[in-house]
């Protein structure tokens, strides 16, 4: 009989995530006086984003985080936009800032992001943030990386020395992936839409990341017999939601696997609420678990 893939919930584990933060959220309001503060800056009308800056504020606020949404119309020039963002770099009650993405396109997507102050930058984006990663001193990760790296270690999965794939190469996921799975020693092959042999790339791999945006882009014969696969995908079908791996098939063969929906999403979420957690004990001086 067929062994299947472990399941790698990611909702239980952004759940666990959510209740250790509980603590450190008390911490910070006694230090401060308030909550952890996150704001995100919403410009235009695009359908999916208003239902992720939905999760995420009803995330923060089951926490009893103070969150706030600004608003921009598609419309909105640079300066508008600087604006907003400048705005709430200067409000002393919000510790972590995010910028939905993707914006319109009158927008510079390195301008906006550089924009965030550094310190609040808690989406990870701001090319100076960015700069820390790539040098192995990160002051925050990228949310869907840090959650994929924690639902790997939660897993135990196997990394140093490991042969891991990602296909991908977004300033959201794949890069910071790529750069996560190299500080935990792993030997990293870089796919891309261009990518020749592709399958041959996927198969070497102990641990396979795809985010690529592409519904079913990887099937089970693609896919090294136990392996980890981390769909991130999120693609809207006639199906209903699906990732970019055929899941079907490709359980059949890997050792673990995330669900989609229920695999990476929640686990993005959930160290958004981390980051911004964090944040906010540097402001307030506190030491974070992880350094102690």
């Amino acid at each position: 009989m067929q062994k299947t893939a472990v399941l790698m919930d990611g909702k239980a584990l952004a759940a666990e995530v959510r209740q250790a933060l509980e603590p450190r959220i008390a911490r910070v309001r006694a230090a401060l006086g308030r909550p952890p503060g996150l704001a995100v800056v919403l410009i235009g009308d695009d359908p999916a984003s208003a239902v992720y800056v939905r999760n995420k504020e009803r995330s923060a606020q089951k926490l009893g985080m103070a969150s706030q949404v600004a608003r921009l119309p598609a419309s909105a020039s640079r300066e508008e936009a600087l604006r907003a963002i400048q705005s709430l770099n200067e409000d002393p009650a919000i510790d972590g800032i995010i910028v939905q993405w993707p914006f319109p396109p009158q927008l510079d997507e390195l301008e906006i992001f550089g924009a965030v102050a550094p310190e609040k930058d808690v989406d990870g984006f701001n090319p100076a943030t960015m700069g820390r990663l790539l040098a192995g001193r990160p002051r925050y990760v990228p949310c869907t990386p840090l959650g994929i790296m924690t639902l790997l270690r939660r897993f135990e999965v196997p990394l140093q020395g490991a042969e891991a794939t990602v296909i991908g190469r977004s300033n959201i996921v794949g890069k910071p992936m790529a750069l996560e799975l190299l500080r935990a020693h792993a030997t990293v092959t870089w796919c891309h839409s261009r990518t020749r042999d592709l399958a041959v790339h996927a198969r070497r791999a102990d641990v396979l990341v795809v985010a690529a945006g592409k519904a079913g882009l990887v099937t089970g014969g693609m896919v090294k017999p136990g392996a980890c696969v981390i769909d991130v995908g999120i693609n809207q079908t006639d199906q209903g939601l699906v990732g970019d791996v055929e899941f079907e098939s490709a359980s059949r063969v890997a050792g673990w696997i995330t669900p989609v929906p229920g695999g990476v999403g929640p686990m993005t979420v959930a160290m958004l609420m981390q980051n911004t957690v964090l944040a906010a004990e540097r402001r307030a001086g506190l030491e974070p678990p992880e350094a102690r």
